[in-house]
């Protein structure tokens, strides 16, 4: 099973909507985890409510350091802005999302965003699991 790493800043933003919407397409398909490489007290409640707009509900997310170990375990790791933080490791498939940081958007500005990732995310997820046939 195909594992990715969505990795920003404060883990409160673009890496927690790029996690739970990959979760939620690839329905146990591919092993998602997020990071941050300085993560926040808590997830950007703007974030949580235009997430659950689509009824993925982060009410029991949170933010979670970056770690080596999360790095290694990933096939795929998708930073967000977090420069050259991210420690690379070799063998593994790294990849740039470019993305307007949500901190302190309101929900108008946060939709494109969420809706930008969504369909990076579709994309990745076709790439990793083929469709069969």
């Amino acid at each position: 099973m195909p594992e990715v790493l969505f990795v920003c800043v404060h883990n409160s933003g673009r890496s927690q909507m790029a996690a739970a919407l990959l979760d939620h397409h690839a329905a146990g398909r591919v092993r998602v985890r997020s990071a941050g490489s300085a993560p926040a007290d808590e997830i950007n409640p703007v974030v949580r409510a235009v997430m659950a707009e689509l009824g993925l509900d982060l009410s029991r997310e949170f933010p979670k350091p970056l770690t080596g170990e999360a790095v290694q375990a990933a096939d795929v790791v998708i930073t967000m802005g977090c420069g050259d933080v991210c420690p690379v490791f070799p063998g593994k498939r790294y990849l740039d999302w470019e993305l307007p940081d949500p901190a302190g958007l309101p929900a108008e500005e946060v939709r494109p965003i969420r809706d930008e990732i969504d369909v990076r995310v579709r994309a990745l997820l076709a790439e990793l699991l083929p469709a069969e046939g």
